[in-house]
């Protein structure tokens, strides 16, 4: 089984760096919100990395 990072939803943009795309948001409540939209949109899943940091993987 392979897996990759489609995108990554963060409240503070100091943690993360190109390579895919970025969203950051204003607050954890839109983070969420953010992730689990583009998780249904990608057919993907959601990750939390940490309590700023969430990461949308498709798993193959």
């Amino acid at each position: 089984m392979s897996a990759r990072i489609v995108a990554v939803v963060t409240t503070n943009k100091e943690h993360v760096a190109g390579g895919v795309p970025v969203f950051v948001v204003p607050s954890r409540e839109r983070m969420q919100q953010t992730a689990f939209t583009l998780e249904k949109v990608m057919d993907a899943m959601v990750h939390e990395l940490d309590d700023e940091t969430l990461i949308v993987v498709r798993h193959n």
